[in-house]
């Protein structure tokens, strides 16, 4: 299958690092010009010119704007008026004893793992719309469906984005824009090594502490090991396609196959 996205202009937020660095290279590979967005002029300009020398030749925009809140928001919808793709990948996430998870916590994990990304649905859709074409993508968790008890707040924020999907990819019925929302499994970040080591000895190597986060926390994942980062962007580039022309509303596993996980 050969992916051409040549002419198109993605914006893919908080990409600088891990998931969304992969995904902002496997788009620039198909040849959008991709905007990669993060909080601050140097995360930005080092993983655009990280990206440069990956894929050389690629069209780069770099986007420095905090898109969690409504200014940073409309700092990027200047910079970038017109958005063929758009993939919300900005997300936090982390644990905690859910009963001392204050209120603050549970509003910022809302605001920017789902506000977020609806502020900027609602900035680019009509653009898509009255264009015949568009794509629009959220990347939510298996803990949307398989809710760990260490990360309550990330599994509401998640589970959150799967209604957000749906109930855009409904408004755009017909309209040929497309959306929908890819559940990422556990997934190998350096973040997500931080995390694993919260949970595990941290005395063990790497790979001994991968086994036996995955066997003591994610029993439930038939892969049983951590995903890498390029092949959640695999599912994303081929979405962002014209050959994913009649995917839509749907909730897009690559999440090592949980075997308890129900979705709509």
């Amino acid at each position: 299958m050969h992916i051409d996205l040549t002419g198109r202009t993605a914006l893919v937020t908080g990409s600088t690092q891990g998931i969304g660095a992969a995904i902002a290279a496997g788009l620039a590979r198909a040849g959008a010009r991709v905007a990669v967005n993060g909080r601050s002029e140097e995360s930005v300009s080092a993983a655009v010119a990280t990206l440069a020398r990956e894929v050389p030749g690629a069209e780069l925009v770099p986007v420095a704007a905090d898109v969690a809140g409504e200014e940073g928001a409309g700092r990027v919808a200047q910079v970038l008026p017109r958005v063929d793709i758009l993939i919300n990948n900005l997300g936090i996430f982390g644990s905690a004893d859910p009963l001392e998870i204050t209120d603050a916590e549970w509003r910022r994990y809302f605001e920017v793992n789902v506000l977020a990304a609806v502020r900027l649905t609602r900035t680019y859709l009509p653009g898509m719309t009255e264009r015949g074409w568009g794509r629009i993508q959220y990347i939510a968790s298996d803990s949307a469906v398989v809710i760990p008890a260490e990360m309550i707040h990330y599994g509401m924020s998640k589970t959150a984005l799967l209604a957000v999907s749906r109930g855009f990819a409904k408004k755009t019925a017909a309209t040929g824009v497309t959306v929908n929302s890819v559940i990422a499994g556990p997934t190998h970040t350096g973040g997500v090594e931080d995390f694993v080591y919260e949970l595990v000895d941290r005395s063990l190597p790497w790979d001994e502490a991968q086994r036996a986060f995955m066997r003591e926390h994610r029993p439930q994942s038939l892969l049983q090991r951590l995903i890498e980062p390029e092949e959640i962007a695999n599912m994303v580039v081929y979405l962002s396609s014209e050959q994913a022309s009649a995917t839509t509303g749907g909730a897009l596993r690559v999440d090592g196959g949980y075997v308890d996980a129900i979705l709509p």
